[in-house]
């Protein structure tokens, strides 16, 4: 009985329900949108850094986690570095940052391979002129770029000579040589990637760095790859918990403001409710029931418009912003829309309950 009379409660004002759920949606939408780029994101750098085939990853002084000075480290370090034991392949990269979340990649491509196999190339080949460029599926798929055409990079016109499959260092790749010289850092270095010859040598090869490298991050792969988390980074974790601190309360001041304004709609309703003998916990119960369905229906066309988003972001951004999808968020974000709706609809439903049914009766 009670089921019935909220469900048509709710289809008798199709606008206000429509309203309710779209609003609630929205901060559930901004929730799982976040987290799933945020999450997607780190695990593409993952992924490309695992494509390299390294197993060692030296640092520059001072750098972070997720940032790196431009091209500090002297490319000599490489011949060193070559010398020591079971060391099989070292090789540098200079990364030259973008507008945005891209940036472009200076490789030996010939040393790249001998560590990683290679690109797989989709369409093209390897450099061929000083003026060409390697893109990946995903920057080619945004630019509409094509092996042969040509794209603009640092104000300049680069050619494409071949598009690879992602997943593989970089989205942007230049000769070393050329972002070196084009950056003033020639002969400097933004990282340094080895490989050795078995995994049980990484360990003792990592030691003996850290004592000759005295202030370098010197990371295995596999520990490096262990910090591209969300928990990881805390201005990330700390701006997803601010968007669902505003989750709540859009969520609370959306069903307030509907169920309060419902309750004054209602009050002819409820007096002859409570007339027939309904409790204030039969009302109340009503009014939390509406706020329920209301955040379920929300938390629905929330997690349909993140799909959404998701697709909009490939076609728009695909090169930039990765946004992985989130399902052990779903509920999460369902509960934190439920709680903000529970919260806006007990106020109303506590005014209601405790209406006089007379008083309400005679309510024009």
């Amino acid at each position: 009985m009670i089921n019935k009379l909220v469900l048509e409660n709710l289809k008798q004002r199709p606008i206000r329900t429509s309203l309710s759920v779209l609003l609630i949606a929205v901060p559930v939408t901004l929730i799982l949108t976040l987290v799933g780029l945020s999450k997607g994101t780190l695990e593409d750098s993952a992924r490309r850094q695992r494509g390299v085939g390294a197993d060692i990853v030296i640092r520059p002084r001072g750098s972070s986690l997720l940032s790196l000075s431009s091209a500090p480290m002297p490319e000599g370090m490489l011949r060193m570095l070559r010398e020591m034991p079971h060391v099989t392949v070292a090789t540098g990269t200079v990364i030259q940052p973008l507008s945005g979340f891209n940036s472009i990649t200076g490789v030996d491509l010939d040393a790249f391979t001998k560590m990683s196999g290679g690109f797989r190339y989709l369409e093209g080949g390897p450099f061929a002129r000083p003026d060409d460029v390697i893109i990946d599926e995903f920057y080619a798929r945004q630019e509409n770029a094509h092996a042969g055409g040509t794209i603009n990079l640092l104000n300049r016109n680069w050619r494409v000579a071949g598009i690879i499959e992602g997943g593989k260092l970089a989205r942007i790749i230049l000769p070393l040589r050329v972002l070196q010289d084009l950056t003033g850092n020639t002969g400097k270095l933004s990282q340094i990637y080895l490989k050795v010859d078995r995994p049980e040598n990484v360990a003792p090869v990592v030691a003996a760095l850290k004592q000759k490298l005295e202030g370098y991050p010197i990371y295995p792969m596999d520990e490096l790859l262990s910090y591209f988390s969300v928990n990881n980074v805390p201005m990330l974790r700390g701006f997803i918990h601010v968007v669902i601190a505003i989750g709540i309360i859009i969520g609370f001041a959306v069903v307030f403001l509907s169920m309060y304004t419902s309750v004054l709609q209602r009050t002819r309703e409820i007096g002859i409710l409570k007339s027939l003998g309904a409790s204030r916990w039969y009302v109340l119960n009503i009014i939390l029931r509406e706020a329920f369905l209301m955040a379920i229906g929300g938390t629905v066309l929330g997690i349909i418009l993140s799909f959404g988003a998701r697709w909009l972001i490939g076609r728009l951004a695909g090169a930039s912003l990765t946004q992985a999808v989130v399902p052990e968020w779903w509920p999460i974000a369902g509960g934190i829309a439920l709680i903000g709706a529970l919260l806006g609809g007990l106020y109303p439903g506590m005014q209601a309950a405790r209406q006089d049914p007379i008083e309400a009766l005679a309510y024009e």
